[in-house]
């Protein structure tokens, strides 16, 4: 299977996937068998796949389907690897592990496609947390190019018989994945979180974009700011103001429970907070924060912030700010990555077409 018969796949897959953010089949004739055999049958994924995470809400299922498909338009995946030199036959293919994560729907995929576009055989331990739709996707795959069928392979299983891997978790088990899989090509990835850097000149729509980048998914993505850098100046009752709109989160009952959970370690320890009935906002020198607690510190100096954060650049996946800052994203769109935004800021198919031999 050469690269163009790969590309065009992955474009009709997303092609498929788009038709679900508006709910009904399309009249693309290329997908009229593809539809009758899987469009219902995705309806019915989705739905288990919120009973096995209740994270999983059809608003979250389906934004993470948006940015999928927006990656996937042809014109958009020939740009991206004609960066790369990529083997066109697959003479040199290797046996790729992915260590899946399940945060956030889907989250996983992006490495599946960056295993597949270049040529690679993909052996994904899936996460127990994002199983049901990670396969679908695999299934759907297969179905529209066969010649993947050999290239793929999911397991809840450890991996064993590759030649390199791509591993995602937590710090604590990044040091488990380190020592494992020593022996092999690796990218190993960590914790990381995302931050905001207000210098008091927001508009009120930036304020509102904000919410977006704090709150989409729960908080749960490493693309998620949970720390808040306001302008020693800044009134931070603008932000509470501004958020309102997503105080229907309290309505779910993991992430109640996680807001009443550390509103009252909090209270019990005696710590200050602000709160405004469905968040808390601590002041806290640290980046990662708890689900439904975003944690702020004040700045007077925007160069100091500025270097602290180049010097901590390890510990952050995206800033938001309207400052001039090196990668920095407009308010709102933290969670809009690109295709080649690479996690925890890895070149991934860089990897792949010349880490490997």
């Amino acid at each position: 299977m050469n690269l163009q018969k790969r590309i065009n796949a992955f474009a009709t897959l997303g092609d498929f996937l788009s038709q679900f953010l508006e709910s009904h089949v399309t009249e693309n004739i290329q997908l009229t068998e593809l539809n009758k055999l899987y469009f219902n049958e995705f309806d019915k994924t989705l739905h288990r796949a919120k009973i096995q995470n209740a994270w999983f809400t059809n608003e979250n299922i389906r934004f993470a389907i948006k940015g999928i498909a927006k990656m996937l338009k042809k014109e958009v995946l020939e740009k991206w690897v004609s960066s790369y030199s990529i083997e066109n036959q697959n003479k040199t293919s290797k046996k790729i592990g992915v260590v899946m994560a399940g945060n956030i729907p889907l989250v996983g995929f992006h490495d599946l496609l960056c295993v597949l576009i270049s040529g690679n055989n993909l052996f994904a331990k899936l996460s127990s947390k994002d199983q049901v739709l990670i396969q679908f996707i695999a299934n759907l795959l297969i179905a529209i190019e066969p010649d993947f069928k050999n290239r793929i392979q999911l397991t809840t299983e450890t991996l064993k018989g590759i030649d390199a891997i791509i591993a995602t978790g937590s710090n604590n088990s990044s040091r488990y994945f380190e020592y494992y899989f020593a022996k092999y090509p690796h990218i190993i990835r960590k914790n990381r979180s995302s931050v905001a850097v207000l210098n008091g000149k927001e508009s009120q729509q930036d304020l509102e974009n904000l919410g977006h980048d704090i709150f989409m998914y729960f908080g749960l993505g490493c693309r998620n700011v949970s720390k808040i850098f306001i302008h020693q100046d800044f009134d931070i009752q603008l932000i509470f103001k501004n958020i309102v709109g997503y105080n229907q989160l309290i309505q779910h009952h993991k992430y109640a429970n996680n807001y009443d959970y550390n509103r009252a370690i909090y209270l019990i320890n005696t710590i200050s907070f602000l709160e405004n009935g469905f968040s808390l906002f601590k002041e806290d020198f640290e980046y990662s924060s708890p689900i439904a607690v975003v944690f702020y510190e004040r700045f007077s100096d925007l160069e100091k912030l500025k270097k602290r954060l180049l010097f901590d650049s390890d510990k952050i996946q995206c800033i938001v700010s309207n400052e001039e800052i090196e990668g920095s994203f407009a308010f709102g769109e933290a969670q809009f990555p690109a295709i080649d935004d690479y996690a925890d800021g890895i070149d991934t198919m860089q990897f792949l077409t010349e880490k490997i031999k």
